[in-house]
């Protein structure tokens, strides 16, 4: 699975997406304060069916310290659901 950066109006928002075999996944970096996207320090990560029209579902055990460690929990989510 391949994450592109999404490049928002704004620089401070940092947020990934890829799709692959009918998902849709997106990694946030997420902060207690300070500009863009605000929670619980780290990466979250979260996934929905492209084709359904449902919220999206956070990764168990989000928010990641890395995106690499966020990113692996994506591919494990991804095996999981495509069983």
């Amino acid at each position: 699975m391949h994450f592109s950066r999404i490049a928002p109006a704004t620089q401070e928002l940092e947020i990934w997406s890829a799709s692959e075999r009918g998902f849709s996944f997106v990694i946030s970096n997420e902060s207690s304060d300070g500009p863009g996207l605000h929670g619980t320090p780290g990466f979250v990560a979260s996934w929905r069916p492209i084709h359904i029209n449902k919220p999206a579902i956070r990764v168990s055990g989000s928010p990641f310290r890395t995106f690499a460690e966020a990113e692996k929990a994506c591919e494990a989510m991804l095996a999981i659901l495509t069983r």
